[in-house]
């Protein structure tokens, strides 16, 4: 199942995109997954925010705040354009939930970590890719 996280700088985010980053990141990832939009998969979108105390993040160059979004998926859930556009909307849902514009996104970094099958479990159990794919394919559409 699909797991998104955050890690910001505290304060680095607006009022409102606090309150909605988390929900906002894990429907693109969702969507760009090709997940149905069925509250189990929107439940099993796991999404964190980690916000680092003053003085968390820091470059050689400034204290300008950066993102890092992690991103994590089973192996062969993302093709190459399904990454590049996974990546390119959470920079833009990040610099919003910021209220920075595009000029900033090199602030924001999106690395993808591919789980290999057989490598990720819940319920105690392992789950496979092709488990997923099954049980996406019973539920095209939400109930």
């Amino acid at each position: 199942m699909p797991m998104i996280r955050l890690t910001a700088p505290a304060a680095a985010l607006t009022a409102q995109g606090r309150q909605s980053i988390q929900r906002d990141l894990a429907a693109v990832l969702l969507r760009w997954e090709g997940a149905p939009d069925t509250a189990f998969f929107r439940a099993q979108a796991w999404s964190y925010l980690t916000e680092l105390p003053e003085g968390g993040q820091t470059t050689a160059e400034d204290d300008a705040p950066r993102f890092l979004v992690e991103v994590t998926v089973p192996q062969g859930a993302l093709s190459e354009r399904r990454k590049a556009g996974l990546i390119e909307e959470a920079t833009k849902t990040v610099l919003a939930a910021a209220g920075l514009g595009r000029d900033d996104a090199l602030r924001v970094w999106v690395l993808v970590h591919e789980q290999p099958d057989g490598t990720w479990g819940a319920g105690g159990s392992v789950i496979r890719y092709a488990d997923l794919v099954a049980l996406a394919k019973g539920q095209r559409t939400d109930a």
